[in-house]
């Protein structure tokens, strides 16, 4: 998952000699942001709009109010925001969110279990070694035609990228992805851009990652299924696009050695070529544990796909008899349920399937905590009353702009964030409660909204310093990051035109 992923924990890597400056995790860029919101919370004025029958703002009736909280008031939330964050609850009458008032849940508790159980399942997958295994026997079919090499990893990283956020992971296939590209007359940027850009441009164009779309679609209050055929699209066309300009390098190298960005190691071709060994066979076992983990999946977009409005084009449409509607917290019961299955498939037993559910959770605390922290900052500001006062200082900037260039507004102002943000999951909860009723005012569906977040936030990642599948990429492969950075840069401006070219198109449709 992607922070390009951001939201999955990566493993730890020594500094390089000389370096004296790491940029800070996500959750420590949080606690930051935590004490700024609520520093700037004394000097920005609190401003409400009247609400309508949904509790959606009213354009148009922003007026300024008295919040009423005193300083003990103000550190109170403050010190509370992590557990507000969490299972605050927000009282109907006032407004206020605590974590021992009565009303509507207001915290992430929903989506901290849902991410928690996601990792439960992943985990499990990956210790029966079959999503491993397989991707491994696809490589090693393919090693004597290069570009349907090239062309099918890609294409199975695209996939995972687009429906599980499928990114830190990538960092295990290097050993493997690289001696075959080796071995096949290609350099170590082609095997590069092959891993990190296969999943990237996956969780870029997100059809129902759980990390992006579905943390950004819960902030938003919309459907995880909403907007899945333009993201559908959207995925389709970046990466055809993605895997040719890769297959064109890796071609142009093939032919002449000398326009390698990266070069090549003394004697690694010969070196590595002897590495390309045959993985073991798939077992019966290894093609069942896939089987199931695809029927999860495919399960999973179907239930909370709105078929009505997806087949009909209306948004409103009366739902099928068939469709499901499921939320996070049936979500979070289907990852843990199928993580059982797959563990009782993989012959587990009661001992080891416990000990690798408690690890995938525990794995996962990380992204989970992100989440969490990044929704105590929104209730900061809802308590103090200037959530409103920010949206509509936006509000003037964006005023009487087309829906279309609204769409691409959202892509261009998330790229900052993103930066500073890599954690898709952190990134979506702080963005979205401002971004989603902003989208109404500009008559743009908040679902063309979270497409455009997660684009940007995607499209950072395949590039960004701050992303450990970037770094840690680039480290594994031996190749310069001034050296990546000039072998995708050309591809950077492509996305970038393709986004905005989707998201007006998207404002406009939807």
């Amino acid at each position: 998952m992607s922070g390009a992923a951001g939201t999955r924990p990566a493993p730890e890597e020594e500094p390089p000699a000389g370096r004296t400056f790491t940029f800070p995790s996500a959750l420590t860029v949080l606690a930051i942001v935590t004490l700024a919101v609520w520093a700037l919370a004394f000097l920005i004025p609190p401003g409400a709009y009247d609400r309508d029958g949904e509790g959606a703002p009213v354009q148009g009736t922003y007026h300024r109010v008295d919040s009423g909280q005193s300083f003990v008031d103000r550190l109170n939330d403050l010190f509370l925001s992590p557990v507000n964050g969490l299972y605050g609850v927000q009282d109907a009458e006032t407004g206020k969110v605590g974590p021992d008032l009565a009303g509507e849940l207001y915290g992430s508790a929903g989506v901290f279990l849902f991410v928690l159980a996601i990792g439960a399942f992943i985990t499990v997958v990956f210790a029966t070694g079959a999503l491993d295994r397989g991707i491994g026997r696809l490589a090693h079919r393919l090693r004597e035609r290069g570009a349907l090499l090239i062309a099918g990893v890609m294409l199975v990283f695209s996939l995972l990228g687009t429906v599980e956020g499928f990114a830190e992971e990538t960092l295990g296939f290097y050993g493997l992805i690289i001696p075959l590209m080796l071995a096949l007359g290609y350099d170590r940027m082609v095997a590069t851009g092959t891993i990190i850009l296969g999943a990237g441009v996956g969780v870029l164009c997100s059809t129902v990652n759980p990390f992006a779309t579905g943390v950004a679609s819960s902030a938003a209050d919309v459907s995880l299924g909403d907007g899945i055929v333009l993201r559908a699209i959207m995925w389709v066309v970046l990466t055809a696009v993605t895997i040719a300009y890769v297959v064109r390098y890796a071609n142009r190298v093939r032919a002449s050695p000398g326009r390698s960005l990266s070069g090549f190691l003394p004697g690694a071709r010969e070196h590595d070529a002897a590495r390309a060994a045959e993985p073991p066979e798939l077992t019966g076992l290894h093609r069942a544990v896939l089987v199931l983990v695809a029927l999860v999946f495919g399960f999973m977009i179907f239930s909370v796909v709105p078929w009505a409005g997806a087949l009909t084009g209306d948004a409103d449409a009366t739902p099928y008899g068939f469709e499901l509607g499921w939320s996070f917290s049936h979500l979070a019961a289907l990852f843990l349920v199928a993580a059982v299955l797959v563990g009782a498939v993989a012959r587990f037993g009661e001992q080891r399937l416990s000990a690798t559910v408690v690890r995938g959770a525990a794995d996962f605390i990380s992204p989970a905590l992100v989440i969490v922290l990044a929704r105590g900052v929104t209730v900061i500001m809802n308590n103090s009353q200037i959530t409103d006062t920010v949206l509509h200082s936006i509000e003037g900037v964006v005023s009487g702009a087309p829906s279309a260039l609204f769409a691409v507004f959202v892509f261009l102002v998330n790229l900052p964030l993103a930066f500073l943000i890599p954690s898709t999951s952190g990134h979506a909860t702080l963005a979205m409660p401002i971004l989603a009723p902003l989208a109404d005012f500009a008559g743009v569906s908040r679902a063309t909204a979270v497409t455009a977040w997660q684009a940007a936030s995607g499209w950072m990642n395949l590039w960004a310093p701050t992303t450990a599948v970037t770094i840690g990429g680039v480290a594994l492969a031996k190749i310069g990051y001034d050296r990546y950075l000039r072998f995708v840069w050309p591809l950077l401006a492509i996305l970038a035109v393709l986004i905005c070219g989707f998201m007006a198109l998207g404002a406009m449709w939807g």
